[in-house]
């Protein structure tokens, strides 16, 4: 059987067909309570620095340096350790990857997605 890893908004109702579900931001997401996010992990330590985060501002015309410079973060030692521990997790169940952003093709989950499905 294979097993995905999908992305998801936080906001967004919780479903049974999201399987693992893993918040990669590093700040909590504005009102929301932890009941209703319903995350089973919180890998803040996966999401941008600070000082990546603020550069980006979600501005379009930046995302493909931020998809670079967020890649060469990724490569630290505890990010790698995350990164296989969500690829082992996958391995026996489905994942959902959750984050707050209003864009859902420019923001940190995206990157990890593509990160995970390379390997």
């Amino acid at each position: 059987m294979a097993f995905s890893i999908r992305i998801k908004r936080v906001y967004e109702k919780p479903l049974p067909s999201d399987g693992y579900r893993i918040l990669i931001d590093r700040l909590w997401p504005r009102g929301l309570t932890k009941d209703r996010a319903a995350i089973d992990e919180w890998m803040k330590e996966l999401a941008p620095s600070h000082d990546l985060r603020r550069w980006f501002n979600h501005e379009p015309q930046k995302w493909p340096a931020f998809q670079d410079r967020y890649r060469s973060e990724l490569k630290a030692d505890n990010c790698i350790r995350l990164l296989d521990a969500i690829r082992q997790k996958a391995s026996s169940e489905d994942v959902t990857l959750l984050f707050a952003a209003k864009g859902e093709t420019q923001n940190n989950a995206v990157v990890i997605q593509q990160v995970l499905r390379a390997d």
